[in-house]
């Protein structure tokens, strides 16, 4: 079977709809505190670090290394404009030790990666054998004269060294491309161009193990090839066919938004109480004009299998967002196995003010940084924050 090919799953894709956004309504219980300048702490001198994931167990938990756990993240350096972070981005590691973050330096040697650029992915590591692999994103291609927005999906093999001071991965296996657009149902996305917000997506690949038969998946951002709709986004899913991770099946869409929302970002799934919870990451900028209007936020659905059908957790499937008075302070949400939530400072402080007023705020009031850490709670269809 082709990389091409995609098997029909038992059930068709189910659907984010108009009237699901509609309904949001934003409980106390489902907005994080206001982010202060205590909370503002580079991690790497000089460089804006942003959508973070961490070496993960195949359950999706952290896992801890001698008191500390790794974590990869996009890194670029600081520019006067940080929206110039994309298209410089590369893959950095981080240790957190006792509350406190530690460089552990780019991820690949410079040459090594596929893409002019890294964007996001997942990582777990096989505690047997101390091999860890890494999916991600490679944006354009290496050596291209002016950047593309082309994205492909690629993982890497590598072997966990504890033998210095922090931990680190060394020896990575050649990079591969592992799953490919059908062209069909997925967008191939191989644009030269692109404005943020209005991208098509084949990207953000986020590794999930299912306990019921041990079957390994990949979940990925994705947009529907056969819309009408400017905002086509939906949530992707291949099969691994061996443990060895070297033969995928591109699977039907999980999850469509088509007419909704343009971008169903870093998608990731967690087994829960018996249950299949979807989590994605939208910015209120992306959802269709004339439409209803969700907030920035972490988003998800719910469902008794892998497959579905999935319903939107609270009833709309906002699950948590940014405090009304600072809308865009975090972005890029990540639940792990144990529940708990990263995701990185966007723009905070603002204060209700307009970035597009006050252009002498893009700087100073973009973090840059890792976010305080949250706790979701879950019961079946409801989702709310730990006090």
């Amino acid at each position: 079977m082709s990389f091409t090919e995609i098997v029909e799953t038992a059930r068709g894709p189910s659907l984010w709809r108009p009237e699901h956004v509609a309904a949001v309504a934003l409980r106390e219980d489902m907005v994080p505190p206001c982010i202060g300048a205590q909370d503002v702490v580079p991690v790497l001198p000089g460089l804006d670090v942003w959508d973070m994931w961490p070496l993960a167990r195949r359950d999706g938990v952290a896992v801890k290394l001698e008191g500390a756990t790794l974590w990869f993240a996009l890194a670029a350096p600081r520019f006067p404009d940080p929206i110039e972070r994309h298209g410089h981005a590369r893959i950095r590691l981080l240790i957190l030790r006792d509350g406190t973050w530690h460089d552990g330096g780019p991820v690949f040697e410079d040459g090594f990666a596929p893409g002019s650029r890294d964007w996001s992915g997942s990582a777990i590591l096989d505690e047997e054998s101390g091999c860890v692999t890494l999916f991600f994103t490679a944006a354009g291609r290496s050596g291209e004269a002016r950047l593309t927005v082309e994205q492909r999906l690629f993982c890497t093999s590598g072997t966990l060294d504890l033998s210095g001071a922090y931990p680190r991965i060394r020896q990575w296996s050649a990079p591969r491309e592992f799953v490919v657009s059908d062209d069909r149902i997925y967008t191939l996305v191989d644009q030269a161009e692109g404005a943020p917000g209005e991208l098509k997506a084949f990207r953000d690949p986020g590794y999930f193990r299912d306990p019921a038969d041990g079957g390994e998946y990949v979940l990925f951002a994705a947009s529907y090839k056969p819309s009408s709709h400017k905002n086509n986004g939906m949530i992707g899913i291949a099969r691994s066919e061996d443990r060895s991770m070297k033969r995928w099946t591109l699977l039907n869409p999980l999850i469509t938004a088509d007419g909704v929302c343009n971008e169903l970002e870093r998608p990731h799934a967690v087994a829960y109480g018996g249950r299949y919870y979807v989590f994605w990451s939208t910015q209120a900028s992306v959802f269709e004009q004339g439409g209803p209007v969700g907030p920035t936020g972490l988003y998800g659905m719910v469902a008794p299998s892998l497959f579905g059908p999935y319903r939107p957790i609270n009833g709309s499937g906002l699950v948590l967002a940014n405090p009304p008075s600072e809308p865009s302070q975090a972005y890029s949400w990540w639940v792990m196995g144990d529940l708990s939530v990263t995701s990185f400072i966007d723009y905070w402080g603002l204060r209700g003010r307009l970035l597009a007023d006050h252009p002498e705020l893009i700087r100073s009031q973009f973090g840059g940084a890792p976010a305080p850490f949250l706790q979701l709670c879950l019961n079946d269809d409801r989702a709310w924050l730990a006090t």
